[in-house]
């Protein structure tokens, strides 16, 4: 008869706050969000009915809306505030740059400055518009944009590809370490060309500094709010931002509109080999400023979708157009201004403004350059979710704060982030030196991104089209990459360090993936179930918990992974009422709650699986309850009650225990060097990056931590050889072990050329009766530093009053018979023996005589049944 529970110990629930499942499937603030979204939904859908009856232009607006390009106001604004932020502020250093590059504004003549105007112009034409807005957009996985998403794509077409998409991948986010650092600096630096603060920062060198720290803090703790809150915010900035550049560009176009002979591209290749060029091939370095932004526009695709940004685009490159021409009128107006002409760092964007606009323009460059980090940012948390679904780096907490999954927020990459951007900040410390490592490693992003867009053109029966891509994009970016060589030796090692460090973690983790999966195995139900089954019934072993919980990235559920099962018959079989593996997979919808069972025909065995959409928190022991509670009703879960208070409060449900498996190598383990490096960095970066145990909210539960052996092929050590012991003689054993081998020695010493034992040595003479010929002793004199120890053995006395016995028990003539009989060669006759142990023979007159020769009698029988190592009184060497 089952023991009931006793109510009275499980009061003690009442003390617990374990968070249990509602009756509801979603709350009311989820039910009035998906309400409003419904409502959203019929509103457009009749909006878009109206439209289409209105003819052809109104049929394509419906069609445009109801596709992968849908357009929304409020989402475009979102758009110009996350995904245009790095490219807007392109303006304030590249024209400042291009004369620095020729040695003051007095160089700058119309040739000059219309060669500028049109590598520019063409330069973002082709980079930013026809490679990545026309081209790489339409190429897209599931929305989300990116050169990992690319490769995803491209993937089956050879093994080659991960590595230029790793190598992309690295630079990309190496970049984004550099993104806010040398855009907020810059900014921030801004503050000290107006008047009424400057004494302040004369006075303060380091605050510009302080500042820019404290700008940046702010932007990654903001992060968790989701990029559309964000972008809300500075999406009608950067609107202000773009228009202010435009309007500005405009007013100094106004007096020549000759610049715009500029869009002609002779002009920019003339210029560029022209020995009137003082900058020579570095000039594409400064060309190369105004595209810097452009792979946010393809990484940020999913955070804003396409749609929203093929509207914006335009507004955009006109702006910047009419800006960097605005620029090159007011240089071309102002190259023999002698007061100019002395200034050491001059900037043609504060230069060509009022001076009473000045001071909007450096307070809304302090806001474009936060903008700008923001871009880098989101495009990282996208690139990292890429490359975890590549398994190329570890599985990570992702959050979605938004309403699509686009949208998201990685924790640990937002500190990293963090982190390694004041770390650039204290090493470089101003936007000067921050800049001489910029750009560097986009230029790689760019060109393995070429590469990559090549293979899917290719591929896609667009060969000729994918020829020319190559050739044209290739040539331009290779130009890019060796202009920003020059940066190398003056910051851009730096760059290339974080790059090949990303690179190397991805890389590791893939191999130790590739790995761990060639030793990955799954069981059929005809496999495990007849043991489990037996293991269940087996009444003599105890329960080890009454739920044994797995979780496991396997969500095929008509299987079981074999670390699971070796987890529950390792060591001591864990037996329990019912085991469970559980896996967990988020969907593309905000608010889903749905699971599925397998129970294989038992009440025993379980394999759960369970569907979160993307919002909901993945608290899995709350749902778990749930879903016992529910096979306890269906009546496929034997009943369970606990006994005692639990943490979870729920007194209808056994105790339950959650593992986790981890893997390790052993050492036999037959692994390259590379292949062992790759594994304990993958479980290194593990350890650092996080556990599932937070992401589930299994801590207060003190889940169970497993570490199993990674089963690959082992190296076979040569078998060992087993060493016959020694039998002792009488059932004794020698004295030592250096005793035995003197005897061994003088043992084999004894034997002829044959091999057959000398005749009158101990041992060989073993026919009864036969007294064997004593050899003269032979002694062997202690080597240098060695000391020679007789071993005495305390004589044992008789019975007989007057009558002492010798060390074995015999009487001091039994003893030299003895001594005689067996003569081994040992270290000194048995009359020394005698003299040296102190025996002392029996003083009795004619009862020594018989004593003696009875002793001799005893003596040949003894030794010719013990042999050589009859003797007690041999030395032992020490």
């Amino acid at each position: 008869m089952a023991q009931q529970p006793d109510e009275t110990l499980l009061k003690a629930d009442t003390f617990t706050n374990a968070p249990k499942v509602s009756r509801r499937t979603l709350t009311e603030e989820e039910k009035e969000e998906l309400a409003k979204q419904r409502q959203a939904e019929q509103k457009e859908a009749v909006k878009l009915y109206e439209t289409a009856s209105k003819g052809p232009l109104g049929r394509w607006w419906a069609k445009l809306q109801s596709g992968p390009d849908k357009i929304s106001l409020a989402m475009s604004i979102v758009a110009l505030g996350v995904v245009y932020g790095d490219i807007g502020t392109s303006p304030l250093y590249t024209a400042q740059t291009f004369l620095s590059g020729q040695g003051g504004i007095a160089n700058a003549d119309r040739e000059a400055v219309l060669g500028l105007l049109s590598l520019i112009f063409w330069s973002i034409t082709l980079i930013t518009t026809v490679k990545y807005v026309l081209i790489a957009m339409r190429i897209d996985n599931n929305g989300e944009g990116g050169i990992f998403a690319l490769y995803s794509l491209i993937r089956r077409h050879g093994s080659w590809l991960a590595i230029p998409a790793m190598v992309g991948g690295a630079a990309f986010l190496a970049d984004s370490v550099l993104t806010p650092a040398v855009s907020i600096s810059s900014a921030v630096e801004g503050l000290t060309t107006l008047p009424q603060i400057e004494p302040l920062f004369d006075a303060n060198p380091d605050l510009t500094l302080m500042i820019t720290v404290v700008i940046i803090v702010v932007l990654f703790c903001v992060q968790s709010r989701g990029t559309e809150s964000i972008g809300k915010v500075f999406g009608s900035v950067v609107l202000v931002w773009f228009t202010f550049l435009a309007v500005v560009g405009a007013v100094n176009l106004a007096g020549d509109w000759t610049v715009f002979a500029a869009l002609n591209p002779v002009y920019g290749v003339k210029f560029l080999f022209s020995p009137h060029n003082a900058a020579g091939i570095a000039l594409m370095g400064t060309v190369f400023l105004s595209t810097t932004g452009a792979e946010a526009l393809y990484s940020d695709m999913g955070h804003v979708g396409r749609g929203n940004i093929y509207f914006t685009w335009p507004f955009i490159k006109i702006a910047l157009v009419l800006c960097y021409f605005g620029q090159g009128a007011w240089i071309l107006r102002n190259q023999h201004n002698p007061a100019l002409a002395r200034v050491a760092t001059l900037n043609p964007f504060f230069q060509m403004m009022n001076p009473n606009v000045r001071y909007v323009a450096v307070i809304l460059s302090v806001a474009a350059g936060v903008i700008a980090s923001q871009a880098l940012i989101t495009g990282a948390f996208t690139m990292v979710s890429e490359a975890t679904r590549l398994n190329w780096m570890p599985h990570l907490q992702v959050r979605y704060p938004a309403r699509t999954r686009g949208q998201l927020y990685i924790p640990v990459v937002n500190g990293v982030l963090l982190a390694a951007t004041l770390s650039v900040l204290a090493l470089f410390r101003d936007s000067e030196h921050i800049s001489a490592a910029y750009g560097l490693a986009l230029t790689v992003t760019m060109i393995t991104t070429t590469v990559l867009l090549t293979v899917y053109l290719w591929y896609s029966g667009r060969r000729v089209g994918a020829a020319v891509f190559l050739l044209v994009f290739l040539a331009i970016q290779v130009m890019f990459f060796i202009a920003s060589m020059a940066k190398f030796l003056h910051g851009g090692w730096f760059t290339m360090l974080l790059t090949l460090a990303i690179l190397f973690v991805m890389y590791t983790w893939n191999e130790g993936t590739k790995i761990e999966r060639s030793q990955r195995r799954h069981m059929k139900t005809g496999d495990f179930l007849p043991a489990l089954e037996r293991l269940h019934g087996d009444f003599r072993i105890p329960y080890f918990a009454d739920n044994l919980v797995y979780m496991t990235a396997d969500s095929e559920m008509r299987r079981l992974d074999t670390d699971i099962f070796f987890s529950i018959f390792a060591d001591h079989p864990k037996r329990a009422r019912a085991w469970w593996a559980v896996s967990v997979q988020t969907t593309d919808e905000p608010f889903t709650r749905e699971y599925s069972v397998e129970n294989f025909g038992t009440n025993f065995l379980f394999r759960v699986r369970i569907r979160l959409g993307f919002k909901v928190s993945q608290s899995i022991p709350v749902y778990l309850h749930q879903i016992m509670h529910d096979l306890n009703r269906s009546g496929e879960l034997p009943q369970q009650k606990s006994l005692y208070p639990k943490v979870d409060a729920d007194p209808d449900i056994g105790t339950i225990r959650y593992v986790l498996v981890h893997k390790d190598l052993m050492p036999e383990s037959k692994v390259t060097t590379r292949g062992a490096i790759a594994l304990r960095t993958k479980y290194a970066i593990r350890h650092v990056a996080g556990s599932p145990v937070k992401w589930f909210g299994l801590a207060p539960f003190n889940p169970i931590i497993e570490v199993q052996p990674l089963f690959i092929a082992t190296r076979r050590p040569p078998r060992l050889k087993r060493v016959p012991l020694k039998k002792p003689n009488d059932g004794r054993m020698a004295e030592s072990g250096q005793l035995a081998e003197l005897v061994a020695s003088v043992e084999d010493g004894a034997r002829d050329a044959k091999g057959r034992p000398e005749r009158g040595v101990s041992g060989s003479a073993n026919v009864p009766g036969m007294r064997p010929a004593v050899e003269p002793q032979r002694h062997r004199l202690p080597s240098d530093g060695e000391t020679t120890v007789v071993m005495q053995r305390i004589p044992a006395t008789s019975g007989k009053p007057g009558r002492k016995r010798s060390l074995n028990g015999q009487s001091g003539g039994d003893a030299k018979a003895a001594g005689a009989a067996a003569g081994t060669g040992a270290t000194g006759s048995a009359a020394d023996t005698e003299l040296k142990n102190g025996s002392t023979e029996s003083k009795g007159g004619p009862t020594e005589s018989k004593a003696k020769s009875k002793g001799e009698s005893t003596g040949v029988k003894d030794a010719s049944k013990r042999g050589p190592k009859a003797n007690p009184t041999a030395k032992a060497t020490l």
